[in-house]
């Protein structure tokens, strides 16, 4: 049985960069907070040190800042028809484990998402008719507007320090920036990172082409950097070493640097790690929640910890294999099209192509997780018309490199003997003389992509594990092959001496090769409780002292990655939650 301990104000579930900001937010404002994480601690100090950081068969190929599938893992498949099956190796994407979660390890890409987004359907409905979108395509608007976002859109960028140049500054566009963002009332804290010959190829041949290149924002820091709490952020090396690693020079904005520590100083604050939430607990009347019950992965105790609030901060998939277990919210059915729980699961697409050039030198290792730069034209350009290639959402094109480390990276021309010696001249002569371009497209929701519990397999404390059904639908099977047309037709425009081109991804989508790790939907916020597990203001319908964060509230995926609107619903959240909801408990809408 497990052991209640005496209640506290709020309870959070996770400490990635939502429950770092909560948790800083909350207990500074004197309310008493408890974090449970279920990985263990970490500190930039004693994990991320040179030359330890840089052990790319630990952290790049073994994944050691990752989930221990030993313990905790999910089943997928591609349709409801097929036997799920546990995913026994990372591939497809990585989750995070430990304290900072994903915010350790990411790259930094950070978007601001717009109207686009939030108000999808109606906004396609009117510029494209209602029979524009297929009947199983259940996107939905959101609820909510960037108008509300762009202030918690800010802060963010400004505790995070984000790297880049704005296109849309109060209406007035902005040369060298996005023109295509939505406007911003205050331009990027910090100044673009430096330019690598990648991007000035990507950004010569794009713009010839009468599209519109610019950096990519992101939370490398291009200066020393000061945030606004007093954080300090150390320039960025160039090291190659980003994606998958903590930062050795502290450049990345992280939660380890930022809120996390702040949130630590507060006598109102604990942190307890190892610490593996099972069940979040609604009173009698099945209105409220109660608190969590945990498991301490030391010790094999399990506790229950009331709190007056409870939210959950954990990776989106976690979030919505809580609400699962714990029987909160209807589960969603693709056969009936009922139930919210689960609903509009969606991940991203993406294809590349590889140019070769006897006459260039890229100098790969030298780079950082976002050193690229991009085109918007094909996803936030409004005006871009989808009619002719038939699809909804969009791609963003970029041009550069993110490190090319010596076990992962090793392009070699067509042609090219896969192993011998052959290989190792393609690999010696090809490795410093060759760039790359990728796209990244959204995906949008349909019915027959969910999440719910698998029925056969459980964890290792005998919960069900999560069960994914997901594969591309023809809207992204259109949307791939147009980006691999555009890709190939820039890629060609370079002159290279070999190209790999960009290929469309039609056949099922795999769990097996890495893609990328933005899975969005299953809790996810929209207008009423029929269509939707949140309200714009990320609390639960049903439950008012229950709040969710992270990118299950995303009821579709977009082509721009999801951290940035993360960390703005987490700032508002947190100001809504400390503003209105502790002085009049209840529904916020």
């Amino acid at each position: 049985m497990a052991k209640k301990l005496p209640e506290v104000d709020v309870v959070i579930v996770g400490m990635g960069w939502t429950g770092g900001i909560l948790s800083k937010e909350l207990s500074e404002s004197g309310l008493k907070v408890v974090a449970l994480e279920r990985g263990a601690p970490r500190s930039a100090e004693e994990d991320f040190s040179v030359p330890h950081i840089r052990d790319e068969l630990q952290f790049g190929i073994r994944h050691g800042l990752m989930q221990d599938l030993r313990r905790d893992t999910l089943t997928v498949r591609n349709n409801p028809s097929q036997n799920a099956l546990p995913m026994r190796q990372l591939g497809s994407f990585l989750l995070g484990e430990g304290l900072g979660g994903a915010g350790v390890h990411w790259n930094g890409h950070t978007w601001r998402w717009t109207d686009m987004e939030f108000k999808i359907r109606s906004m396609y409905e009117e510029r494209y008719g209602k029979k524009f979108i297929p009947d199983d395509m259940t996107i939905q608007d959101w609820g909510i507007t960037y108008a509300e976002l762009e202030p918690y859109y800010d802060k963010f960028e400004k505790i995070a320090g984000i790297s880049g140049q704005a296109g849309n500054l109060n209406g007035q566009i902005v040369e060298g920036g996005n023109p295509f963002e939505a406007p911003r009332k205050s331009p990027y804290p910090l100044p673009p990172l430096e330019r690598s010959l990648a991007n000035d190829l990507f950004a010569g041949a794009t713009k010839s082409m009468g599209l519109h290149p610019f950096p990519m924002p992101v939370a490398n820091a291009s200066r020393p950097y000061t945030n606004p709490d007093g954080a300090k952020l150390g320039q960025c090396q160039y090291c190659g070493f980003c994606e998958r690693f903590g930062c050795e020079a502290n450049a990345k904005g992280s939660p380890l640097i930022t809120v996390i520590p702040f949130a630590m100083k507060q006598p109102t604050f604990e942190l307890r790690t190892l610490s593996v939430v099972s069940k979040v607990h609604m009173d009698k009347q099945k209105k409220v929640a109660t608190g969590v019950t945990y498991t301490n992965l030391q010790t094999g105790e399990e506790f229950f910890q009331p709190a007056k609030i409870v939210i959950l901060a954990a990776y989106g998939l976690n979030n919505t294999h809580l609400m699962l277990t714990s029987g909160i919210g209807k589960p969603y059915d693709p056969v009936t099209q009922k139930g919210v729980i689960g609903k509009n699961y969606a991940y991203q697409t993406g294809v590349g192509a590889t140019l070769f050039f006897n006459d260039k030198i890229f100098n790969p290792f030298m780079s950082t997780g976002g050193l690229t730069t991009l085109v918007d034209d094909y996803n936030g350009n409004w005006n871009f018309d989808r009619s002719g290639p038939n699809f909804v959402g969009g791609t963003t094109l970029n041009g550069g490199m993110y490190g090319g480390r010596p076990i992962d990276f090793h392009p070699v021309p067509p042609g090219t003997p896969k192993w011998g010696k052959a290989w190792k001249e393609a690999m010696a002569k090809w490795y410093s003389r060759s760039m790359t371009i990728n796209s990244a497209g959204s995906v949008m929701a349909n019915r027959y992509n969910y999440l719910d519990l698998d029925p056969t397999y459980k964890n290792a404390l005998g919960m069900p594990l999560l069960r994914m059904t997901f594969d591309y639908k023809p809207n992204e099977h259109r949307l791939s092959e147009f980006t691999a047309q555009k890709i190939n037709e820039i890629a060609k425009s370079l002159n290279p001496d070999f190209l790999s081109p960009a290929k469309a991804k039609t056949a099922p989508w795999s769990v097996v090769p890495y893609q990328t790790t933005h899975n969005t939907g299953g809790t996810i916020m929209g207008t009423n409780p029929t269509n939707s597990a949140v309200n714009k203001y990320c609390q639960s319908w049903d439950a008012h002292n229950l709040f969710i964060m992270g990118a299950s509230l995303f009821s579709h995926n977009a082509a721009y990655n999801p951290t940035g609107p993360v960390g703005a619903l987490a700032y508002m959240t947190v100001d809504v939650i400390k503003n209105r909801y502790i002085k009049n408990p209840g529904s916020l809408v």
